[in-house]
């Protein structure tokens, strides 16, 4: 789930403002809460092998009663666990890991995903990706869009996916734009890809209309092997 606001005369207006500006009046646990039961009321009407995923604020990794709210959501809506994922950033691991890491397991017990975001900018340690509960690791768009043309971020996005397969955990590939990307990940073992070379952010009504009637112009599923979900991460 991607949150987006269109003011009727600043225009689109970038998350990078508007979710900085919930966070500092602290208007952030509000608009999540609000985001998050919409985005499982629309998954309710999706087919039951597609999940949703939400992003979780830094300053919401330091609320003990997250659990307590995601699990009122899921009941309330009647969306399983097993469809639902939140996604964290590293920055949000650091204020205080230890905090952090007793609510990502009591979210875990509940039988949701948890997939680290942006793997490789912020401050994770070896030590965070093996004592946390993750289910997948993305690696950021920054090392992935200059891969093909820099060795150095090939070798940290190579080192990334045998890191994350170490582990046991897949990784999902941000910010694939052309196919010799999608080419040089998918030599590189890499897992799951998401990016424009499939397809961009589509509104809730259109990821419907996607997964009803698939089209090519929708970057439709062309193999048993591809997978497409909203927000458009694939097999690769």
């Amino acid at each position: 789930m991607l949150a987006r606001w269109h003011h009727p005369t600043l225009g689109d207006v970038s998350p990078s403002v508007f979710v900085a500006l919930a966070e500092g009046l602290g208007l952030i646990g509000v608009l999540s809460e609000q985001l998050t039961r919409k985005a499982c009321l629309v998954a309710m009407t999706w087919p039951g092998d597609i999940f949703v995923t939400v992003n979780v604020s830094p300053l919401q990794l330091r609320d003990r009663a997250l659990p307590v709210l995601i699990r009122s959501i899921l009941a309330d809506t009647g969306l399983s666990p097993l469809r639902f994922e939140i996604e964290l950033t590293e920055s949000a691991l650091i204020t205080d890991f230890k905090l952090a890491h007793e609510i990502l397991l009591d979210l875990k017990s509940t039988g949701i995903r948890l997939t680290l975001d942006d793997f490789g900018t912020g401050y994770s340690s070896l030590r965070h990706l093996q004592s946390l509960p993750l289910d997948k690791i993305k690696i950021d768009t920054a090392f992935v869009s200059t891969m093909t043309t820099d060795s150095a971020s090939r070798k940290i996005v190579a080192g990334v996916i045998g890191l994350g397969h170490s582990l046991g955990l897949p990784i999902i590939a941000e910010g694939i734009e052309d196919a010799e990307a999608a080419a040089s990940l998918q030599v590189l073992g890499c897992d799951l890809g998401q990016g424009w070379l499939y397809g961009g952010a589509v509104t809730a009504d259109a990821a419907a209309a996607m997964l009803r009637f698939p089209t090519d112009g929708e970057a439709a599923v062309k193999s048993p092997k591809l997978w497409q979900a909203p927000e458009s991460i694939r097999e690769i």
